[in-house]
């Protein structure tokens, strides 16, 4: 039988990944609990696992650096060494220095590079000196070392006794799903012909339907393969929390809830970095250090909480901290210095707050290796918005800050509203259509981008699609409006039919198209033809761009920030630059 090599070594790599997360922590959670045999047992087995795969691997390097973290551990178990902060940092670094040596293993590399001896050294000889010469020490002062990170005692039973889970190519999931799409298009051309054939098809309608529910149920079940737990993603944040608390010198735990909502493992991606910026702000920006907390009346540890929850078809998720909150002046006035905005002092908190999210904008006074440049946050934007998401924040003086995503529970189907614009047809995102309304008859037949009409008293901006983009072939004798609502700012899309609501899996639309603006994919309808999916947060930001391309006036400047920022207080029409 012959030996698939590279695969195992995969599952080598693959493997000892997953160990080190669950040995990283474990060993914080031994760091709470220092009398806790459960997370040295976890520590134990996934050490030993390493040392075993990388022995009858032939990896002798790493097997000896394993075999050294087995040691100390030892020490710990037979209380020959103490549970300090200090070991307890040495053997995270060595968890990092795994990572770093099995995929060098396996690429040849026969040697441990030298920052790896000198860990070799130091576990070999129980002493850390050197492990924490960047650190800074923390005052702990009354508080319970337990209390400075996410877990509960009797969290751990549960966090040891996760369930099994089998690895599966994310490439054959795609496929499976690329599948089911497809069985829905060949339904849907089938159904097409056999509905022009009335009576002599009604049996073969009948099957057609169970057929339809059938691949329903196989595209469901599909898209419940796709969905991971959000828990294990939160959890990589506990060493996040603990390294640049420590770092800051400051003491904060982690808290999460909602760990058992699941996601869509695309969504997971790219979720990650918006995370790992967010909490870094706020440990920085927004937990004072306890000296400060405790003089402001606060308890010394400074809490941030992520948190999950559904919301029909959407995601949401909050990282909430009880530091120092938002500071208006600072925003106010950083936005003025930048340029951004004449008179920030006469928009509304929420609005204010979404400069945070521009390029190049900080509000901090030094540059760190944490934050300072400008830069964090506009990636949390950017991604938030490739998932077609939102992001929303919520900040109290004295009190933390509260910022919440709301994101789509997967990236690969849609529910949307299909409209018609010539001979093409469009899917809206369902998420943002409020209603359907016909155009107003002086509307119809005139040939512009915008307009603006009445909805109820109040002034509805609105863009035609077909002028907006450039569609040939003659106006129909009616014309419909669809109200959409992103980001608290309501505006219309001018069509010529009305479709319906239908639910499709969406389809890249490969490199060459993927730039093309205001439009975030595409779908195959049951004909065989190709829907483009409406980006309709970035058309609407184009749009409004489009309008501001003559130098603005403060007054016009004013409302061009606050129709980009959603500022309800100005009246629609001015938001989508009509006059």
């Amino acid at each position: 039988m012959e030996i698939d090599l590279d695969a195992i070594l995969l599952t080598f790599s693959a493997e000892t990944e997953e160990r080190c997360g669950e040995m990283e922590e474990a060993l914080i959670a031994l760091e709470a609990y220092p009398e806790d045999e459960k997370p040295l047992e976890a520590i134990f087995r996934g050490a030993h696992t390493i040392k075993g795969n990388a022995a009858s691997l032939g990896f002798p390097a790493v097997a000896k650096f394993a075999h050294a973290f087995e040691e100390l551990l030892q020490h710990f178990r037979s209380r020959a060494v103490a549970v300090t902060r200090e070991r307890i940092t040495l053997l995270l670094r060595s968890v990092d220095a795994l990572r770093q040596m099995v995929p060098e293993a396996i690429a040849g590399a026969e040697e441990l590079r030298p920052e790896h001896s000198a860990l070799l050294q130091q576990l070999a000889s129980g002493n850390p000196s050197g492990a924490t010469e960047a650190s800074v020490a923390v005052s702990a002062g009354t508080v319970h070392p337990a209390k400075s990170f996410g877990h509960r005692r009797e969290d751990l039973q549960a966090w040891m006794e996760r369930s099994g889970t089998v690895r599966v190519d994310i490439q054959k999931l795609d496929r499976m799903l690329n599948l089911a799409g497809e069985i829905t298009v060949a339904h849907g051309r089938l159904r097409e012909v056999l509905e022009t054939r009335s009576q002599a098809g009604k049996e073969a309608l009948e099957a057609l339907g169970q057929v339809e529910r059938l691949s329903l149920d196989l595209q469901e079940q599909i898209m419940k393969v796709r969905m991971l737990p959000i828990g294990p993603i939160f959890r990589q944040y506990i060493r996040t929390v603990r390294d640049v608390a420590q770092a800051n010198g400051k003491i904060v735990r982690l808290a999460m809830g909602g760990e058992d909502v699941e996601i869509d493992l695309s969504v997971v991606e790219h979720l990650k970095d918006p995370l790992t910026h967010m909490i870094r702000n706020a440990l920085d920006h927004g937990i004072e250090t306890p000296e400060i907390r405790q003089a402001q009346g606060k308890e010394r540890c400074g809490l941030i909480t992520l948190s999950a929850s559904h919301d029909g078809a959407n995601i949401v998720i909050q990282i909430r901290d009880d530091g120092a909150g938002l500071s208006r002046e600072r925003i106010e006035e950083r936005a003025r210095s930048l340029g951004m905005i004449a008179e920030p002092e006469k928009l509304t908190d929420q609005v204010l707050y979404q400069f945070i999210f521009e390029p190049g904008f900080s509000t901090a006074e030094t540059i760190t290796d944490i934050s300072g440049r400008g830069v964090g946050m506009d990636v949390v934007r950017r991604n938030i918005e490739a998932l077609r998401g939102s992001v929303a924040i919520d900040s109290q003086p004295g009190r933390g800050t509260t910022i919440t995503i709301r994101l789509p529970l997967t990236l690969a189907i849609i529910d949307g509203f299909g409209v018609g614009v010539g001979d093409e047809t469009y899917v809206i995102p369902m998420h943002t259509v409020l209603e359907c309304l016909q155009l107003p008859a002086e509307e119809q037949h005139q040939e512009k981008r915008f307009g603006v009409i009445n909805l109820r008293g109040e002034p509805l901006p609105y863009v035609c699609l077909r002028d907006w983009f450039d569609l040939p072939g003659p106006r129909p004798d009616r014309e419909n409006i669809v109200v959409v609502e992103v980001d608290r700012v309501k505006a219309g899309l001018a069509v010529d039919t009305l479709l319906g609501a239908r639910q499709t899996v969406i389809k890249p639309l490969g490199e060459n198209f993927k730039n093309v603006r205001g439009i975030a994919g595409s779908a195959i309808l049951g004909n065989g033809r190709v829907a483009l999916i409406v980006d309709v947060q970035g058309l609407l930001r184009d749009v409004i761009r489009s309008r501001g391309d003559a130098p603005a006036q403060p007054a016009e400047q004013y409302r061009a920030d606050a129709i980009r920022t959603g500022d309800n207080n100005l009246p629609q029409c001015h938001r989508m630059g009509a006059t």
